[in-house]
């Protein structure tokens, strides 16, 4: 197929054409149009109405992305045994987070634990007047303000949820006029952004409606400005805690190559805490883990990553998110994570691979969930620096990746088993693979 340039025309009122219509639109910018409506059509489900489920998700759909989706079995998590489902395009993810679920298994597992639950969102003002005058209306109002979201919020309170504070936060300093409702949440089950946007649109219109019927203000006072209300996916009291450990003496074949892995895993990760370079990396190791499981449970992996990512720097500098240590003989690796996810609401009922991967792991709550999650990018973690203090990452993350370049170079299932064979013992690369089959191919 040639490559396009790009060139394509503007077109107008194309959300509200079929989706045969925009797919003869779109395929029309490709060098074979059939073949690309072909690939499009392979891609889309026989089933019509579990199709138009898909469709419906998003706009302007056209067909499906698929990613495989993996499972990571004997996780051992709080004495429970759990297999995880993973959907992850990535080699050797779901692989290293199976080994390092194994390698643990035989030394009391994972453990985990919530640290709390709380999420936030925000209404932005911006109020021209005296400081001390807003305090007072906010302070006289703050429970008119949270009885106005009553509506909204009845279901979540019968639930044990809903709004626990909110306070209001001068930001002068920052900008002039900047304040802040700071609104928190417990949202139970729910991820919870459609209820936590719902409140802080409610709390915004009550601010204003209230404000004007204020007499202490002037006329200009009473004219708040709502510059937005959104919830934010910056959690830090979202938390969980898991880690795993064991005596140092234990962690390899020998107490001697133990100790050694040991103290070499822990400058490894030592290195991570002080240089955002590696720290940059060594926390996109943890986050193939967690993501995988994130989108496989029907969550917002974008979400979780711009959260977890501020984390990392909420010291003012980005550093690693896991830590280890080695104290009386006993090595820990732990790590805390701020994650916001949801088992009830969003896709997890109407996404048929994402019911399928909630019974999978037990209908877990949705702390469960964020313990599933952080396990998983623990164990990722794990696997990734052992490999990086022993073997060398490519060892494994390339064998791992032969197939690709197998499937890549059209290779039979005769050549495949022969090129595993053969690359059990040599190196893994492009050149490598491709003489390999030349040279199959001239026999």
């Amino acid at each position: 197929m040639e490559r396009n340039k790009g060139n394509h025309k503007f077109v107008s009122g194309f959300s509200k054409k079929t989706k045969a219509a925009k797919i003869a639109w779109v395929t029309q910018h490709f060098a074979e149009q059939e073949a690309a409506q072909e690939v499009l059509n392979a891609y889309s489900h026989a089933d019509t109405s579990r199709q138009n489920l898909h469709d419906d998700f998003i706009e302007n759909a056209v067909a499906n992305f698929y990613l495989p989706l993996g499972v990571a079995p004997n996780f051992l998590i709080n004495n429970k045994v759990i297999t995880i489902p993973m959907a992850i395009e990535e080699s050797s993810v779901v692989a290293a987070a199976a080994n390092a679920a194994k390698f643990w298994s035989t030394k009391g597992g994972f453990h985990a634990r919530i640290l709390g639950v709380e999420k936030v969102g925000h209404v932005h003002i911006i109020f021209d007047g005296d400081t001390a005058k807003l305090q007072h209306f906010f302070e006289a109002h703050k429970e008119d303000l949270i009885r106005s979201t009553e509506a909204i919020t009845q279901n979540m309170r019968s639930r044990g949820g809903g709004i626990t504070a909110v306070t209001l936060v001068d930001k002068t300093p920052l900008l002039a006029g900047y304040f802040q409702l700071d609104v928190r949440f417990n949202t139970q089950d729910a991820m919870g952004a459609n209820f936590i946007n719902s409140c802080l649109e409610q709390l915004a219109a009550s601010l204003q409606e209230l404000a004007k019927q204020y007499s202490p203000f002037s006329k200009a006072e009473k004219e708040i400005e709502v510059v937005m209300s959104i919830l934010s996916n910056y959690v830090p009291n979202c938390l969980v805690e898991v880690s795993v450990s064991c005596p140092v003496n234990t962690l390899l074949e020998t107490p001697e190559e133990s100790t050694l892995f040991a103290e070499k895993f822990v400058q490894a990760v030592r290195i991570a805490e002080i240089e955002p370079y590696r720290a940059v990396t060594h926390n996109k190791g943890i986050m193939n883990g967690v993501d995988a499981v994130v989108i496989a449970s029907g969550n917002d992996f974008r979400a979780v990553e711009a959260g977890v990512h501020a984390y990392a720097a909420k010291d003012g500098s980005y550093r690693s998110l896991s830590t280890a240590t080695i104290k009386d003989g006993v090595f820990h690796f732990s790590l805390t994570l701020p994650l916001a996810v949801g088992t009830v609401g969003g896709l997890t009922k109407l996404h048929p691979m994402v019911k399928w991967s909630h019974e999978l792991m037990g209908f877990p709550t949705a702390e469960e969930l964020m313990q599933i999650i952080a396990v998983a990018g623990l164990a990722q973690n794990f696997a990734a620096v052992k490999s990086l203090v022993t073997t060398g990452i490519q060892q494994g993350h390339m064998k791992m990746h032969l197939l690709n370049i197998l499937n890549q170079l059209k290779a039979t299932a005769v050549e495949k088993k022969a090129a595993i064979d053969y690359f059990k013992t040599n190196p893994v690369s492009h050149h490598t693979v491709t003489a390999l089959l030349e040279n199959l191919r001239a026999k």
